[in-house]
């Protein structure tokens, strides 16, 4: 069968940040967590099969934003996810430093830091999940959501971000250095690297 340049569909960042950014994921969110469920990008009809989807509901996904079409079927991060996520957390970050931590406090990677600073970061994030936890078993969502820091009382740019999200049930943190860059095919590549991975890493450090 030959396809069309459009039969190929995959996450845009705001797309990855929608699908990964709550847990449990709503309905939405799990259908656009399927497209990275492969190790290439799904075609629209395989996509609406796995996702239960028809064709109005994919369109209102893409006029929201959170997909785009592909040209051809792009392969998923090949590369041991060890290898790779010191490069790809790094494009997230205009200072390219960046630490990926797991919801425990663990840090799973880092870019343009020490592993002493690091580690530092990683146990804050950890502390920031107990946070949310404890707000919204008082009925406050709202510490459940990004976290940044700012040295500049105009708040333009902050020092820190912390974004959590997650990944088949696992919680993460990525911690950013500077202007975040989440409106980057890095996010989504992480992501399905992740998912790829197949292993919940953030549990065993």
């Amino acid at each position: 069968m030959t396809h069309l340049a459009s039969d190929w569909l995959m996450l845009t960042p705001a797309g990855g940040l929608r699908a990964f950014g709550a847990n449990p994921p709503d309905a939405p969110a799990q259908a656009l967590q399927m497209l990275l469920t492969g190790e290439r990008a799904l075609a629209r009809e395989s996509w609406m099969q796995l996702a239960n989807l028809n064709l109005s509901q994919v369109a209102d996904l893409q006029a929201s934003g959170w997909i785009q079409t592909l040209a051809r079927p792009l392969q998923g991060p090949d590369a041991k996810l060890d290898d790779f996520l010191q490069h790809v957390i790094a494009a997230l970050s205009a200072q390219r430093s960046a630490v990926l931590a797991s919801q425990e406090g663990f840090c799973l990677g880092r870019a343009g830091v020490t592993q002493e600073h690091a580690d530092v970061l990683s146990a804050a994030a950890a502390d920031f999940s107990d946070y949310a936890k404890r707000q919204a078993k008082r009925g406050w969502m709202g510490a459940s959501g990004y976290v940044a820091f700012h040295s500049d009382p105009e708040f333009l740019l902050p020092d820190h971000a912390f974004i959590p999200f997650w990944v088949d049930d696992t919680g993460y943190w990525l911690i950013l250095q500077g202007e975040p860059l989440l409106n980057n095919p890095a996010w989504v590549e992480l992501l399905w690297g992740i998912k790829l991975a197949g292993t919940r890493f953030g549990h065993n450090g």
